[in-house]
């Protein structure tokens, strides 16, 4: 039976410029003793979350935090207690990590994991980190097809290495050219390619995903049988019903307002942050965004940003 006892804990994935991230070892005499995780420990009482980091990877690791931001928080049931870990994505800090406990370090990519055993906890969170920060989706064809494909090309050239295919308009027979062509585009430069509501096509041209509306995402229970899925939300109730789904990531939108959508509420960056407060996966803020608000959306929890004419 899982603990009955919630233990809140703050955990940083420290993140270099080249997107490695650090894993240690758990010390001698700790429960899962030997097993790999993301640095940090138990939140005291009268600490915020962030205060308990800072402590943390200071006994730990002897690194002072320069900049961090919120990211996922996720509950873990272990035999001796329910953990609910914050984690937070640390950039900046000061001094070079030192294993004051003795722990061992292994800096790591998301796609190439070299240590084991890994805490059961973090399976999720290297899953997310495989994710960039940056979401292209396409806009709906206004030109010739040869022309909207030279312009995901050049998307691609830039180093967005995620994409959406999202062609509302398109005939059936002019959508799937169009898309394979992108599916097979987007493979050539390495990325990660999704295509928008069409499952079964996505299956078909081997794209390595499907991205949900929320109409979709809320005619469904379980997650849909392939590599990646995403959804799109607006609102709690499809925050909450992407996260009973098991969806891998959603966007969040519309956080400031659209040239698609003249007119339409926008949410605005306070109420962005309240909707994902202590939500468990990664959320792309979506919405009249330029590369220019990567920051920003970083700062109030999101995992990136998802654009389309900001592109």
């Amino acid at each position: 039976m899982p603990g009955s006892s919630l233990v809140e804990v703050a955990a940083a994935v420290l993140i270099r410029p080249d997107g490695h991230f650090l894993l240690a070892s758990r010390p001698a005499g700790k429960p899962y003793a030997g097993y790999w995780e993301f640095p940090g420990g138990k939140i005291e009482t009268g600490e915020s979350p962030l205060q308990a980091l800072s402590r943390e990877l200071n006994e730990e690791l002897g690194i002072t935090i320069r900049k961090a931001t919120p990211w996922l928080i996720r509950t873990f049931n272990y035999p001796h207690a329910t953990v609910r870990l914050r984690f937070y994505r640390v950039t900046h800090w000061q001094g070079e990590p030192t294993p004051r406990e003795q722990q061992q370090f292994s800096w790591q990519t998301a796609d190439n994991i070299t240590v084991s055993p890994l805490l059961p906890a973090n399976a999720p969170i290297l899953r997310s980190l495989a994710l960039p920060p940056v979401y292209a989706i396409t806009r709906t064809v206004e030109v010739d097809v040869e022309t909207s494909l030279q312009t995901i090309r050049q998307t691609l050239e830039s180093g967005i290495r995620l994409l959406q295919i999202r062609q509302k308009s398109m005939a059936p027979d002019e959508l799937k050219h169009f898309s394979k062509a992108a599916v097979q585009l987007a493979h050539h430069y390495q990325a990660t390619v999704l295509l928008n509501e069409n499952l079964m096509l996505a299956q078909n041209l081997q794209a390595d995903g499907v991205h949900l509306t929320a109409a979709q995402l809320l005619s469904l229970d379980t997650r849909p049988d392939i590599g990646w899925c995403g959804a799109s939300c607006h609102n709690v109730q499809e925050l909450q019903h992407a996260e009973k789904t098991g969806v891998d990531f959603v966007t969040l939108s519309p956080v400031l307002p659209t040239l698609s959508h003249p007119g339409a509420p926008a949410l605005g960056w306070k109420k962005f942050a309240e909707l994902i407060q202590d939500y468990p996966l990664p959320v792309y803020a979506l919405g009249g965004l330029t590369p220019a608000d990567l920051e920003t959306a970083q700062e109030q929890g999101a995992h990136g940003i998802a654009m389309m004419r900001g592109i």
